[in-house]
């Protein structure tokens, strides 16, 4: 499905991981999404850069939360980034 928020956010993630930010992102179940704020994404911060630096990056996601991913069930990478309640980070 193509949601322009997702595919939005999703280049974002792509430039963050191009200039450093990220090693690896994911986004699972990408085609039963229908709009942003359902969307769980999942990452993994390079050594050379903290979540307090990709939270800057993406503070402009009013809705945005980053916390640890606890869970491992869908996916493996270290970072849970979710817009539902925000400001977690």
């Amino acid at each position: 499905m193509n949601v322009p928020e997702i595919t939005a956010f999703k280049a974002h993630m792509e430039t963050l991981k191009s200039k450093g930010y990220l090693i690896d992102w994911e986004l699972p179940y990408e085609n039963l999404l229908t709009r942003l704020n359902a969307a769980i994404f999942f990452a993994k911060a390079s050594t050379n850069h903290t979540i307090t630096d990709i939270w800057k990056e993406l503070e402009i996601y009013p809705e945005l939360r980053i916390e640890e991913n606890e869970d491992k069930n869908l996916s493996q990478l270290e970072l849970r980034i979710s817009f539902k309640d925000g400001q977690k980070r």
